[in-house]
């Protein structure tokens, strides 16, 4: 595929981080009282912001309720750095080699900035990446505005930048403003969920993601 830009999710899609931030919120949740859910109920928020996240999983929370989860799962969550064995084999290559392309490439994530911060510094992906956007400095997933951002930054159409994540939230996002996606099978939603959303590829393992992007 030749696109201009590469915009990748970073957990679930880059690095394997799915079922700390799972246990991260079930532990922040119910030390509060909350009920104690199932463990696929957190995984299916990931790629949310924390807001979103937390209005789908306790309909009805309050903002004070929430902002003590929140608290909570920030302490559980940062007790565990990202380290470069924490990213998915081979994919810390994948991000190389398209700079080395000449293409651009930038992350698109539902994570905070302090979060997204502190893992680009010590997961060691940080100086591949052009540009970011997290879910608390502009909308949350799928709303497709930090995808906007990231097309205006580069002085690009959203045709000639490709989406590439692991969740419904991912594709969806692109999806709402043409742009074309890959989804990866290895984080959070499985073939039957991302193929709903008219991916350019669906792939489940790094060789076939490298196929499909052309590097």
């Amino acid at each position: 595929m030749k696109v201009k830009v590469v915009i990748f999710d970073w957990d679930g899609t880059l690095v394997d981080s799915v079922e700390h931030i799972a246990e991260s919120l079930h532990q922040a949740a119910t030390e509060l009282g909350f009920p104690a859910l199932q463990r696929e109920a957190y995984r299916d928020i990931i790629g949310l912001g924390m807001v979103e996240a937390l209005e789908k999983l306790y309909p009805g929370i309050s903002r004070d309720e929430m902002s003590t989860i929140r608290e909570g799962y920030a302490r559980y969550f940062f007790a565990k750095v990202t380290t470069p064995q924490n990213v998915f084999d081979g994919m810390a290559d994948v991000v190389a080699d398209i700079r080395g392309s000449g293409r651009g490439c930038s992350v698109a994530t539902g994570k905070s900035r302090r979060g997204l911060e502190v893992a680009l510094s010590s997961s060691g992906l940080g100086a591949h990446f052009d540009t970011t956007r997290c879910a608390d400095e502009t909308r949350s997933k799928p709303d497709p505005t930090m995808l906007e951002e990231i097309v205006r930054f580069y002085g690009i159409e959203p045709s000639d930048a490709i989406m590439v994540g692991d969740t419904r939230y991912d594709l969806e996002m692109a999806q709402r403003i043409g742009m074309p996606s890959i989804g990866v099978e290895w984080g959070v939603h499985k073939r039957d969920v991302l193929g709903d959303y008219s991916p350019f590829a669906i792939v489940d393992t790094v060789p076939d993601l490298r196929r499909a992007l052309g590097i």
